[in-house]
């Protein structure tokens, strides 16, 4: 499909395909306000001990969609703003990582329901969005299809191919569970510049190459031009690369919240990509990029376009796969 209205705004600082180390942090910050559409009651208390996996809230809506730690440590805060909405659960690293045992499963050999609690209960249902309205998916809901992305069209956006290159199987395994949870369709958008074999010969999914100016890579432009939502339908929509860390599920029974980052834009000397946890703190990232005099740097986690601004100590945000 080709798309012709829109626009590549020509910035500087695209990423290079460097891989630059792994980032970590002994405190970890979960961000509620991620979640669009879940209202957010605590499940744990300040000093609490949790193992990465256990939920650290749920919506009050639904109870079944969770929000899993990424580490396992102690609760040391739970921050809350006006009206005592809950602003950050803050969890502190204690020894050697202890993951919640969910078991290995082959969602092909699985009931769609069976599929549908087993990632609700390790608190990864987040990463499921609905149409319309763009909220954390209604897991009580039955899609007609489901739209997946893969590739961004955004400005000084990141590799796909580059961050699945070692997921491959985590991918498949994320594709073949969402495979079970509607009768439609599941839908992967790539583009001419997708190179990757997992991307371009991927099981169980129809896929479609999008070319053209962004907004492209938008998934609702994908749905409008495949097959657009009619009133009363509900379709979901996820990221690909979200769809791998459901995938790691499967294949090691463990939530494991790690990202492969971009870091890009015009004042990052060395670009590329680093590994870390969903929450991790930014400061050490941020520290190596020089500070102009005047002091109008802007960081944003996400594409200039559609990014989230954060400040100098801000933490990688639960969708986040390049920061600016």
């Amino acid at each position: 499909i080709k798309i012709k209205k829109g626009l590549d705004i020509p910035l500087l600082g695209e990423v290079e395909e460097t891989f630059l180390g792994e980032v970590k942090s002994e405190v970890l910050k979960i961000c509620p306000e991620d979640f669009t559409g879940v209202t957010p009651k605590l499940s744990v208390r300040v000093g609490d001990e949790v193992k990465a996996g256990e939920a650290l809230m749920y919506d009050r809506t639904h109870p079944s969609i969770k929000v899993a730690s990424p580490i396992s440590g102690e609760v040391i805060a739970i921050d809350r703003g006006a009206k005592r909405r809950i602003l950050n659960i803050t969890v502190e690293r204690k020894g050697e990582n202890e993951f919640v045992d969910f078991g290995i499963k082959n969602a092909l050999t699985m009931k769609p329901e069976e599929i549908k609690e087993y990632i609700l209960d390790a608190g990864l249902w987040f990463y499921v969005k609905q149409r319309p309205y763009d909220i954390v998916a209604n897991p009580d809901n039955n899609p007609r299809d489901i739209f997946v992305t893969g590739f961004s069209s955004a400005p000084l956006a990141p590799s796909y191919d580059y961050i699945l290159k070692d997921q491959e199987k985590d991918m498949q395994a994320g594709l073949d569970a969402l495979s079970k949870l509607t009768k439609g369709k599941v839908y992967l958008s790539i583009s001419p510049q997708t190179t990757s074999n997992v991307l371009r010969n991927a099981k169980n999914v129809v896929i479609t190459e999008f070319e053209g100016p962004h907004p492209a890579g938008n998934v609702g432009v994908q749905i409008n031009h495949i097959k657009p939502v009619n009133p009363d339908e509900v379709v979901w929509t996820l990221n690909v690369l979200d769809v791998a860390i459901i995938g790691r599920l499967f294949n090691t029974g463990k939530v494991d919240l790690t990202r492969t980052v971009a870091l890009t834009g015009s004042e990052v000397e060395q670009k590329g990509y680093y590994k870390m946890l969903v929450g991790t703190s930014l400061t050490d990232v941020f520290k190596s990029i020089p500070k102009p005099d005047e002091g109008c740097l802007r960081y944003i986690c996400g594409d200039p376009l559609t990014g989230r601004k954060v400040e100098e100590d801000g933490v990688l945000r639960a969708y986040t796969s390049q920061i600016t």
